[in-house]
């Protein structure tokens, strides 16, 4: 991808309309809009920051605002907009906007927010370039604007006149921006609700240049890193003579990361903070240059970080052990014996548990998780003394940009972001030190350069999914009535529990408690964070206590939401008690979950609330050369209002494959603070023959405003797998990865 782009993002500000008198809407979508009328503006500008482009022959331009990892807002959201504006969606022109928080928001991907969070905005800049066209051509034929109105992309009058909207886009654009406009119910949507191919999609499968590894300019040097060997190491020193020598090097050198006072922002990382980096011409030479390093390392001792969190500033301990698996495993252990934190208390669970004639409890466990995107962790940056631009895969370009602003000492109206296309995210691309180590770089060495991490980088560097565990404990009487519920929950480096989700509100007597244990493992988001484990968990504990209590599952589930609804206990419960019952009533429904027909399989169910909505799954399994196969998923979700159904799909099937896999393969282990496994050939990863033959996926019809989805559908399907494990083996497993324990029985 050849950057070819002259303008910077404060030209954007300064120009609001096209050459030709066409009209430009530029929306500070989260504030007010702003419209104006520019001659002479070049016509093959590439990118606008939060723009509707109309142009005098009526191409209709917009401009996604947030990243795009393969959830394919860069479709939905321009679907909003459109939606609303009331145009021929085959005649509008999407293309990928600029970073500029200031006209287009927060521009975050992640936390099953995009669509969420952009909803009403982009609905309002679509309904208010709409009007202002209306109002144009009432002036013009100098009619009432109440006479006119719209229907894909043309204007119409009362006494038969028409104008596509290119033809009053000059008038509109010298037009006041309206406020308080009225937005289409959902029964007159013609574009949302209605399933859309992706927009870049052709793109993608022909191999064009959109994503960050393929990102080019000219005279652009390639970088990479050597870090240390193993969390809790450092470097001591190094000997590069042999490596400069190296056919195309330009140099060799360490590079600290932060300095020793930084304040870190809430999504900064300090994995390793100095490593050695390689600069030559091209990826293989680099490569080779760098096997010929002669590194020594060293032990790095405690540190101490200073973060600038949502508490405000906090000092954070990093311990200097050399960590292994096994004996994180028996700290946990012996962790979750000491009293915990106290995270939600209803009732009086200790009494129940003392007069219960039943106890049930079971503890749950959960490896570190690397993220393994496609696409290995790669940026660009040209520093230049008075300004920077940096350019490639990030899932928060406004969170980076105050770091990057102090660690290169530039003010940020000096630094220009620009978006790749992004080969998976999963949370991975929300930390952006990649970022901040290619800007160090380049700065270094005074030339425009790229940094590209090999697969092995990317699997040993962090960042992980952290390691968990989970004890739940039930109470029945006499009448195998479930009377009292305990959670209590920890990991490495942090606590899994979600206290006020389901089956809070549920149980009259209910306690919930944490823990953690500090770690120089790098951890961050992971698809759906702590929810991904705690689905598992609390979905298979279920499961046994219906079991216990001679109910069928989604039984029993529904009796304690129907409690939840008519009578909840406490406060503060996340869940809306009827929309989670909901989805276990439409996978039962879609799923024949009692049906003769079905008998084939060994099923498994689970269903969880997280990120504001509700997912449930059928798991049908069957055994295939001796070994469990998941055969069929069917699955029930609620998000309210679905922006474009075949992409939603699309990501409810990819979430099931991926829990399938994580829940049988996923696993990072470490040695002396060395992982394991630095590729796929010991790093399992569900492989295409072991996907589900079939995922049958089903929304729940309503007019709830959207919510939900990327990660929503991912942490039920652990639940379930375990559950038809259960159905398949006759064993209950309780340790992730769960082919380890299938390979042992």
């Amino acid at each position: 991808m050849k950057n070819t782009n002259n303008f910077n993002r404060r030209s954007f500000l300064k120009s609001s309309a096209l050459a030709g008198g066409g009209l430009l809407l530029s929306f500070n979508w989260f504030t007010e809009a702003k419209a104006a009328e520019v001659m002479n503006l070049p016509a093959d500008w590439s990118e606008l920051t939060g723009y509707i482009k109309i142009t005098p022959d009526n191409v209709i331009k917009i401009l996604c605002p947030n990243p795009e990892f393969g959830q394919n807002v860069m479709t939905s959201l321009p679907m909003i907009i459109a939606e609303e504006l009331d145009v021929d969606w085959s005649e509008v022109k999407v293309e990928m906007g600029p970073h500029d928080n200031v006209k287009l928001g927060p521009q975050f991907t992640g936390g099953s927010n995009s669509v969420r969070m952009y909803w009403k905005p982009l609905r309002e800049a679509g309904a208010a370039a709409r009007q202002m066209l209306c109002q144009a051509a009432a002036k013009t034929w100098n009619v009432p604007v109440n006479e006119i109105t719209t229907k894909a992309g043309v204007l119409y009058h009362l006494n038969g006149k028409s104008a596509k909207y290119g033809e009053m886009a000059s008038l509109a654009a010298s037009l006041e921006v309206p406020k308080g406009m009225v937005l289409k119910t959902p029964k007159d949507f013609s574009i949302v609700n209605k399933s859309k191919k992706n927009v870049e999609g052709q793109k993608v499968v022909t191999g064009k240049p959109l994503f960050g590894i393929d990102y080019h300019v000219d005279g652009m040097l390639i970088a990479m890193i050597q870090h240390p060997p193993a969390f809790g190491m450092k470097l001591k020193s190094f000997d590069a003579s042999q490596a400069i020598k190296m056919p195309g090097i330009k140099d060799v050198f360490s590079i600290k990361l932060y300095d020793e006072d930084f304040v870190q922002g809430g999504f900064d990382t300090r994995t390793f903070n100095e490593m050695i980096a390689v600069v030559g011409n091209s990826t293989w030479e680099v490569m080779n240059a760098r096997k010929k390093l002669k590194a020594q390392w060293e032990a790095s001792g405690d540190s101490k970080n200073i973060v600038n969190g949502r508490g405000g500033k906090t000092e954070v301990v990093v311990p200097g052990r050399l960590e292994t698996s096994s004996n994180q495993m028996q700290m946990m252990a012996e962790f979750a014996k000491m009293p915990a934190k106290e995270l939600r208390k209803d009732g009086d669970p200790e009494a129940a548990f003392k007069n219960a004639t039943t106890i049930i409890e079971r503890t749950y466990n959960a490896p570190f998780l690397a993220h393994n995107c496609m696409e290995p962790m790669n940026f660009f940056a040209h520093v230049q003394e008075d300004k920077a631009l940096v350019a490639g895969p990030i899932q928060a370009p406004g969170w980076m940009e105050p770091t990057l602003a102090k660690i290169l000492n530039l003010p940020p109206e000096k630094i220009e972001i620009q978006m790749t296309r992004m080969g998976g995210g999963f949370g991975r691309r929300a930390y952006a030190q990649y970022a901040y180590e290619v800007a160090r770089i380049s700065q270094k060495v005074k030339a425009p350069v790229k940094l590209i991490y090999s697969r092995e980088d990317d699997m040993t560097y962090g960042i992980y999914r952290p390691m968990y565990t989970a004890t739940y404990r039930a109470a029945l009487d006499a009448n195998k009535n479930l009377i009292g519920f305990h959670v209590k929950g920890g990991g490495i480096p942090e606590s899994p529990i979600h206290a006020n989700r389901f089956p809070a509100g549920a149980v009259d007597n209910y306690l919930a408690e944490a823990w953690e244990i500090p770690s120089n493992i790098t951890i961050g988001a992971f698809r759906a964070p702590r929810s991904n484990f705690n689905a598992a968990a609390e979905q298979s504990f279920l499961d046994e206590v219906a079991e216990a209590m001679g109910k069928d599952p989604i039984e029993l589930r529904l009796e304690m939401l129907k409690r939840a609804k008519d009578n909840p206990v406490g406060k503060n419960n996340e869940y809306d008690a009827e929309r989670y019952a909901g989805v276990l009533e439409l996978v039962k429904e879609k799923s024949g979950w009692k049906k003769e027909n079905n008998t084939k399989y060994h099923r498994g169910v689970a269903a969880y609330f997280c990120h504001n909505s509700y997912a449930a799954h059928v798991v049908d399994m069957v055994t295939r050369d001796g070994e469990p196969y998941v055969e069929k998923v069917t699955s029930a979700i609620d998000c309210g209002i679905v922006v474009n159904p075949d992409a939603a799909t699309n990501m409810v099937q990819g979430a099931v494959v991926d829990g399938i896999g994580q829940s049988f393969y996923g696993a990072m282990t470490f040695k002396e603070g060395k992982a394991d496994h630095n590729n796929f050939n010991t790093y399992r990863m569900i492989r295409h023959n072991e996907a589900p033959k079939s995922i049958d996926v089903h929304f729940v019809k309503n007019e709830i405003d959207p919510t939900g989805l990327g990660e929503p559908p991912f942490p039920p399907v652990f639940g379930a797998v375990a559950n038809a494990l259960y159905k398949t083996n006759g064993k209950r497993h309780y340790n992730q990865p769960f082919m380890n324990e299938e390979s042992s029985l």
